[in-house]
């Protein structure tokens, strides 16, 4: 790819990951023309067109598309280089939904620091399972941390991309059925999912994994509102507006001042689930530094 220069298979890298001009100016703290500039140079080096222009923003041609597999190889591999060169320790860039980056990343960072001292990890969240997958699956992110169950990865219902992904589980996700202190079911000995059919269970949006949870469980039953995240679920649960499945972690607290209650439902575990791709994992280190992570 003579004439290519790493700063534009950056700049690329940037477009392809926030899928327009101006957010990949953001991120990069370059301005809009700049980036511009830099993605026409690199199709003028090639002789391709790499995005295609429309109202919604930068779509990646068939071109681009195998741009994409090689950028992430090549930066990967100057990143090495330069690692090598300097001394500078290992770094992993690892990715996760914002509620396991505020409760069981430091548990996971701190595995990490004490058997694998000296590697960095960057730690990015994200509010998309699908866009973790994305950047697993295109190498811009090393690894990521997500909510599944059983034993194959997407057993919970999600789609997988087409690349070759493995995983590790960390922890149990225990999950809990929560409901107000004067609820109906209150004290009943060890209700079933039948025994909520009428009730409103209180949900996420569809690819939520703890309203995929739900749904797996609980059946048609239970009739559903769609209130927000956990803490806006939890609230409700707590003002009697209806049951919640949530992790016992969001919910520890209200239980222990008795603004909640544990209806007492069995429940499995969702599992706490490291990802990667299998055919990196020749990147010096790389494995063992997943594994490492694991409880």
């Amino acid at each position: 790819m003579s004439g290519v220069e790493l700063r534009q298979l950056r700049t690329f890298e940037a477009v392809v990951r926030h899928g327009t001009v101006t957010g990949a100016a953001n991120v990069l703290d370059q301005a809009p023309s700049s980036v511009s500039e830099q993605i026409r140079a690199l199709e003028r080096s090639l002789g391709v067109a790499l995005f295609a222009r429309t109202a919604r923003g930068m779509r990646l041609t068939e071109q681009g598309e195998v741009l994409a597999r090689w950028a992430r190889g090549i930066l990967d591999q100057v990143e090495q280089a330069r690692r090598e060169v300097t001394g500078r320790p290992q770094a992993v860039r690892l990715g996760a939904l914002e509620t396991i980056v505020a409760t069981y990343v430091p548990k996971v960072l701190a595995r990490l620091a004490e058997r694998r001292p000296g590697v960095i990890v960057e730690v990015r969240a994200e509010t998309s399972r699908d866009t973790l997958l994305a950047d697993v699956t295109a190498g811009r992110l090393d690894a990521a941390l997500l909510l599944d169950t059983g034993d194959a990865l997407g057993d919970l219902g999600f789609p997988l991309p087409a690349a070759p992904l493995t995983f590790v589980d960390l922890d149990p996700v225990p999950l809990l059925l929560v409901a107000a202190p004067d609820h109906r079911l209150r004290g009943l000995r060890q209700p079933e999912p039948g025994d909520l059919a009428g009730e409103q269970l209180l949900v996420n949006v569809p690819n939520c994994s703890f309203r995929m949870a739900a749904d797996k469980l609980l059946g048609p039953g239970p009739r559903r509102v769609q209130v927000g995240g956990v803490a806006v679920m939890r609230a409700w649960a707590e003002q009697g507006l209806g049951v919640a499945l949530l992790p016992e972690f969001a919910v520890d607290a209200a239980l222990r001042s008795g603004t909640l209650i544990d209806l007492g439902l069995v429940a499995p575990d969702l599992h706490l689930r490291l990802i990667w791709r299998a055919d990196r994992e020749d990147l010096p280190g790389l494995r063992d530094v997943l594994y490492a992570a694991s409880a």
